[in-house]
């Protein structure tokens, strides 16, 4: 399979939503594939971040918030949508990568075993990838796939940004005392690790991510 055109996303920069602003350094994210294979990405120059999360963690929602665009990446009701590594390029040459989401069941269990191939052979082996960041739901412990993420960043050595999504759900005292749980719990991973609460639809964490993202692309 060759790398597709993804329907469901802009060309530009002209979705923007809301006050966008020249101070967002994501400003102007531009969708250009969606690859089946690692092999089938753009060439490995410049530098990208990547995003990966469980399947309702919030991923796409948290990208879009990022980008200041409403329609850049594909949201669903249904999780599971991003079956693809989806590549999305800056103005200044760097990208944003979406990895497939993780852990929805109904994804046949062959195509579950391809993405974890390609998900590690693109940790693995992409030069250009600066860091990671991890999307997990803010009210529920990290899941075995978040776990096993931090280890991989950990022996890598690949920084990684944590938003601990859906923090619009909790009271601003059940945020900090969740933040504070889950840095204990992911404490013993090791790494280079940065949380930060947050939430698309109430902008909570928005531009402290956002200059998080900027710092990895350097």
């Amino acid at each position: 399979m060759s790398p597709t055109r993804h329907p469901g996303h802009g060309l530009g920069g002209n979705q923007t939503q809301g006050r966008q602003s020249t101070s967002n350094p994501l400003r102007g994210a531009a969708f250009v594939l969606a690859a089946h294979r690692v092999d089938q990405l753009p060439p490995d120059t410049a530098a990208e971040v990547a995003f990966a999360g469980r399947s309702n963690a919030g991923k796409s929602s948290a990208i879009n918030a990022l980008a200041g665009q409403g329609a850049l990446a594909r949201t669903s009701k249904t999780p599971g949508r991003t079956q693809q590594l989806v590549v999305f390029a800056l103005p200044g040459g760097h990208r944003l990568v979406d990895l497939p989401g993780y852990g929805y069941a109904k994804v046949p269990p062959a195509l579950r075993q391809h993405w974890k191939q390609e998900i590690d052979a693109y940790l693995r082996k992409r030069q250009s990838l600066r860091g990671l960041v991890l999307i997990a739901d803010i009210r529920h412990a990290p899941a075995a796939f978040d776990r096993q993420m931090l280890a991989f960043c950990a022996a890598i050595e690949l920084p990684c940004v944590v938003l601990l999504s859906k923090a619009d759900k909790l009271s601003r005292a059940q945020v900090h005392a969740r933040q504070r749980e889950v840095e204990d719990e992911i404490a013993e991973e090791g790494g280079r690790v940065q949380l930060i609460p947050f939430s698309a639809p109430a902008g909570t964490g928005v531009h402290e991510a956002r200059a998080a993202v900027a710092a990895l692309l350097g």
